[in-house]
């Protein structure tokens, strides 16, 4: 492409969407993320000169429509989505989830992405080369006790990138999924929290357990994925759409 690329990226102030941002930044795009922490937003507009920022909670259609707005205007259109607004929940049999944490998974997973998404289609279909990436996980490919409404929701990520990518190949506009195992980082700690609290293990055994079901024992570098995403927003990924890419050790199973 010969102009920069006119990326925006949910929930990039921190984690793994902070790497896909310094991805793309690196790799000379436009880039435009969002955030419900200001505090966070602020050091990565610092960190990142250019980045352009907005305060958006994800759970809210009103302030998603907002963020649009002033995303594609910022950016000048839109080229690149990055869905990768979620947040883990909690860690509990179904019978024992309080019907209010079930709520708040889905409506920020799932729901936001579709919300985001359906406010991005018409600015992506005036882009020469639109692209949307949906940020599902291993959950979307294996079930995980304990953690039904994440789960739910990452699957749900996976239908919602396949019917996309049908709907939208007339525009020439791609979509695909990735699907990260255990990524290094704060959220993955919390995790491996709940599990050992869960089975009354240590959470070493915990993150043993863990690492003993993939084939390279460590966790996902964050900037691996931010690499994989600007991969797919590239000229040499023109032909892949509808897939969802594990990025995940050889994970086995859950």
């Amino acid at each position: 492409m010969n102009q920069p690329q006119r990326v925006l990226i949910t929930a990039a102030a921190s984690g793994i969407g902070h790497a896909i941002a310094e991805a793309f930044h690196a790799a000379g795009a436009q880039v435009f993320i969002c955030d419900i922490d200001m505090e966070a937003l602020a050091r990565v507009r610092d960190e990142l000169p250019g980045v352009h920022i907005a305060e958006c909670d994800m759970s809210q259609p009103e302030a998603i429509a907002g963020m649009i707005q002033a995303g594609t205007e910022a950016l000048g259109g839109l080229d690149v989505l990055v869905n990768n607004a979620g947040i883990s929940g909690p860690t509990l049999a179904a019978e024992d989830l309080p019907l209010e944490q079930w709520e708040q998974v889905v409506q920020i997973n799932l729901n936001g992405t579709f919300y985001t998404t359906q406010r991005a289609i018409p600015h992506l279909k005036q882009s020469a080369a639109g692209v949307i990436i949906n940020m599902s996980s291993a959950a979307g490919r294996f079930g995980y006790p304990n953690r039904s409404p994440y789960c739910a929701t990452k699957w749900g990520l996976l239908g919602l990138t396949k019917t996309l990518a049908m709907e939208l190949g007339e525009y020439d506009i791609r979509v695909n999924a990735i699907a990260p195992g255990a990524v290094k980082g704060e959220r993955i700690h919390h995790v491996l929290e709940g599990r050992a609290e869960q089975a009354h293990e240590t959470l070493e055994q915990a993150t043993e357990d863990a690492l003993a079901k993939q084939s390279l024992k460590h966790f996902v570098d964050p900037a691996n994925i931010g690499a994989l995403a600007v991969f797919l927003a590239s000229d040499a990924a023109q032909s892949i759409s509808g897939q969802i890419l594990p990025i995940d050790g050889d994970l086995q199973s859950n």
